[in-house]
């Protein structure tokens, strides 16, 4: 190679050397005139849990309560599991059904079994408490809860809250649906009764699918926190109103809000019973489910309402009580 070819060569290398320090991103230290990146807070309070789709943004959750709000109590079937039946309680007629067994066999299922429910509030939201028997409600027979709300007080359910798992200690509208219905058939024809077999579509119109919906905010659930046998549902005041009826439910067989209510799905004989003295003990095609009676919010009732909890200053005893029925209008079957 020529003396100038060589010559030629070392001064390209060096051209490139001095070219390639200063491409951006090759010095260590950035210029002093470009600002640190920004950390932009998270609108939701601690304890999110954010493993919903990025394609939903949340501007507010439910606060961080505790179990609080007025007690109701439901019939638990604990006492009597040993021997394979519930105590009482399951009202076929008003789809109070006390069933948290196994098929046939009767076997108990205490994650199944509610035994207080409550509710208390906040400016913003509704907190439902479903208090259970059981201290795991991801249990692999895969639980949903719920809340059904009746506005009208007429016994036919207007807005159902429901819940599918697994749960969790953190808020999350994971699993959360809300469901209205808009035809009156939620209780098929009568609240009172069973109108089985009957083919109405129930909670027909999903408002809200786990932060889908017009209000990606409407409602979440969680476990509480310190209580690890406690689901809790948390909704917007704005969807029930001020006032209005409401009952708490676990199921973990049919689990479709389109075929409430289900006692109008099947006859008593096809259902079965989890009461011994009756003739169609024991569960046949209805079992792993629990639902309450109605507590009233908001109002002060007349005792009439139907599928009203009948007044108690505690817990539910094991054996029926022996108390005078009220006097009921014409026509009409009182709790």
């Amino acid at each position: 190679m020529s003396a100038k070819r060589r010559l030629l060569s070392a001064f390209i290398v060096l051209l490139l050397s001095i070219l390639a320090c200063n491409m951006p991103g090759s010095s260590p230290n950035p210029p002093a005139n470009i600002p640190p990146p920004q950390v932009i807070a998270s609108t939701l309070p601690a304890g999110a849990v954010s493993s919903e789709p990025s394609t939903i943004v949340h501007q507010s959750m439910p606060g961080d309560v505790s179990l609080t709000g007025d007690i109701n109590y439901d019939v638990e079937s604990q006492t009597t599991s040993a021997l394979h039946r519930a105590p009482y309680g399951d009202v076929y007629p008003y789809d109070r059904l006390e069933r948290p067994f196994t098929q046939n066999d009767m076997t108990y299922l205490p994650d199944i079994d509610i035994v207080r429910f409550r509710l208390s509030s906040d400016d913003t939201w509704y907190y439902i408490f479903i208090e259970l028997i059981g201290s795991n409600p991801n249990d692999p027979l895969s639980i949903d809860y719920g809340v059904e709300m009746d506005q009208n007080k007429d016994g036919f359910g207007d807005i159902l809250v429901w819940v599918h798992p697994p749960y969790a200690t953190g808020w999350t509208t994971n699993g959360v649906t809300v469901s209205t219905d808009t035809n009156h058939d939620s209780a098929g024809v009568s609240a009172e009764q069973s109108d089985a077999p009957f083919s109405g579509n129930g909670y027909d119109t999903v408002i809200f699918d786990q932060g889908q919906g017009q209000d990606p905010d409407l409602a979440w659930a969680r476990l509480d926190p310190k209580n690890a046998n406690v689901v809790e549902l948390g909704f917007k005041k704005s969807l029930p109103g001020k006032a209005f009826m409401w009952s708490v439910w676990a199921d973990a067989l049919l689990r479709d809000p389109a075929l409430f209510s289900y006692n109008d799905r099947y006859t008593l004989a096809d259902a079965g019973s989890p009461q011994k003295d009756n003739s169609y003990y024991p569960l046949k095609a209805l079992f792993a489910m629990d639902s309450t009676c109605r507590a009233v919010f908001g109002f002060k009732p007349t005792g009439y309402e139907p599928l009203i909890c009948p007044p108690t200053t505690g817990p539910s005893p094991t054996k029926e009580p022996q108390q005078p029925r009220p006097t009921c209008p014409a026509g009409r079957i009182c709790p």
